[in-house]
């Protein structure tokens, strides 16, 4: 099938025989703007890192954001209990654990079960946009259980530093 052409710009009004429940219900198609601050700080994470939040989905433990690693570094060892979909943005990444190193525009997709550690040498370290789903647990260098994040955790490091900061909390951010 291919999508037909259309030159008009205007809305269509789509069949639905569920349009009322979609109106009443869905909290709706968004916005966030990740070029500015307006919708989202960069929240450090770390002495060399940052987190710009993007979405929170508290009844999926589903959470997005852009992570920057702002100069060569790494992020420490950390085991996924569910899926993870990222875009590599800008700079460069590769895990200890694989030969592979994603560039501006790669896709990196990691399954439940797998750990790494995540590394960047470029000179501007790394920004990449992820897509996640479950806990994530972070493990120190002998092994041992340091912290779990799952879509509470990335709230109250969101929510804390907003309040911190007298940055109001914005509600676009849940889905």
């Amino acid at each position: 099938m291919t999508a037909p052409p259309s030159d008009a710009k205007t809305i269509v009004d789509v069949p639905n025989n569920y349009k009322h429940l979609v109106e009443r219900l869905s909290p709706g198609g968004r916005y966030i703007d990740v070029q500015s601050d307006d919708d989202s700080p960069w929240v450090p994470f770390g002495d060399n890192a940052a987190i710009k939040h993007l979405a929170f989905d508290v009844r999926q433990n589903l959470f997005s954001n852009i992570l920057w690693v702002k100069g060569p570094g790494t992020i420490g060892t950390h085991l996924h209990r569910g899926t993870i979909t990222m875009v590599c943005l800008e700079g460069s990444v590769r895990y200890l654990e694989y030969d592979w190193v994603a560039s501006p525009g790669g896709l990196i997709i990691e399954v439940p079960g797998e750990s790494h550690t995540l590394v960047t040498e470029h000179p501007q370290g790394v920004k990449l946009f992820g897509w996640m789903q479950g806990p994530i647990e972070f493990y120190d260098a002998q092994a041992r259980l340091v912290e779990t994040a799952d879509v509470w955790w990335y709230i109250n490091h969101y929510e804390t530093y907003c309040n911190a900061n007298g940055i109001a909390i914005n509600p676009k951010l849940y889905l």
